[in-house]
This record gives structure tokens, sequence and C-alpha cells, in this order.
């Protein structure tokens, strides 16, 4: 094994310790994202590019662990607070994203994918975020319980997250920065068998990510 493919193998070595040890705490901190992603760049580009690439690879890395360790808290106090008593819960994401999970009891009927009332509040501040943080992007889930055929359930929850990114576009957010998928039945977070589990099942999950950092333009 030559000298230089030892210092690549080396560079690589540290790469993944570091990554290691930072990979159990959810990125708050940018400091910290951006040092995961500049050693994990560093040892990739050690290995395919020599020192010329790992000073590339720890660049390019360093924009990616920028991004995942993206500073929520701000967001996550305001989306909370004006989704309080709903049984909202906004809670943060091993990868980087903050998850916005919405019980069905505030946000649909049932069969019905008209939003109700009761949702808006909740809706008007995700909004209002995304209007203000352009570089944030939405992904719009829709989720269902077992009860009914498989393919009504799948149509529901895709009419149900085509609703929810629908009033986001209408609120100001564009287009192409929201998604819209529904997967019926088929990612049961309770127990189908239980009342209280298929209610905790029909839920709509709206993830917010960062593309960039505040006053970055993407």
């Amino acid at each position: 094994m030559n000298a230089k493919l030892l210092t690549r193998l080396s560079v690589f070595a540290v790469a993944g310790v570091l990554v290691a040890g930072c990979a159990s705490q959810q990125g708050t901190n940018t400091a910290v994202g951006t040092g995961v992603g500049a050693a994990t760049g560093a040892g990739l580009g050690a290995i395919f590019g020599g020192g010329k690439g790992a000073a590339i690879g720890a660049g390019v890395g360093a924009a990616v662990g920028g991004v995942t360790g993206y500073n929520w808290q701000a967001i996550k106090s305001k989306i909370s607070g004006a989704s309080a008593g709903t049984g909202t819960q906004v809670t943060e994401q091993q990868d980087g994203s903050l998850k916005v999970n919405i019980p069905n009891s505030i946000s649909f009927d049932t069969n019905s994918y008209a939003i109700k009332p009761s949702f808006t509040p909740v809706l008007n501040e995700v909004s209002q975020t995304l209007v203000q943080h352009p570089e944030l992007i939405a992904q719009v889930v829709g989720h269902t319980d077992s009860t009914g055929q498989p393919a009504y359930n799948q149509t529901l929850s895709q009419n149900r997250a085509q609703s929810v990114s629908s009033y986001l576009a209408a609120h100001g957010v564009a287009a192409q920065r929201l998604s819209a998928e529904g997967l019926g039945q088929n990612q049961p977070i309770a127990d189908n068998n239980t009342e209280a589990g298929r209610a905790q099942n029909r839920r709509v999950e709206i993830y917010l990510r960062a593309t960039a950092q505040p006053g970055q333009v993407k």
C-alpha cells in the first residue's frame, strides 16, 4: 500500500470520526453542521482527488453541513405557539428537517379533503414562515388509517396533501417550493386495531427543509 493511498485513507478515517462524534446531536448549530460537512467532504475529496480534491470536497461538504445545521428554534417556537392546544407536534428530524405533524381531528372531516377552519391557524403560520424564509421548502405528506379500501385511502391522502399545498400556494408560497404526496395507509405510527391508534394514523405531515442558510441566495 503506497504512501498516497495511506494518506487518503487517513483523511477519510478522521472525517468518519468527526461525523460519528457529531451525528448523535440534532443540528441546531450551524458551526457543528458545517464542521461535519467539511470533514466528510474533505475525506471523500482526498480519496478521489488528492490534496486538491480534499480542499474542494471540504468546501462542498461545508455547504451541505450548514444546511443540516439549520437553526429551527425561532420557527419551531412560532409554529408551536400558533398550534397550541390542537395536538399538533413540531419536532426536529435526524435529517435536519422540521416536521409539523397535524392530527386529522383539526384538519379534515371524515372522507373529506376540504380544510377545516381549525386547521387554518397552523397553515397560516407555516405559510408566513415560508414567505419570510425563502431558503425553506415544504413537503406535505398525507396519511390515513387502514379503514376502507387501500386505493381509496391512497387517493384521499393525496387529495388532502394537495389541499394543504394549494392553501400554502394561495397564501404567497411559490409553487416550486412545495410538493404534495399521499401515502394512504402505508406508514402507520400506531396500532390500526384500536380507535386511538387509527386516530394517530390519520394525519398530515409538513416537512420544512432548508436549501441554504438565512441570507444566502440559492
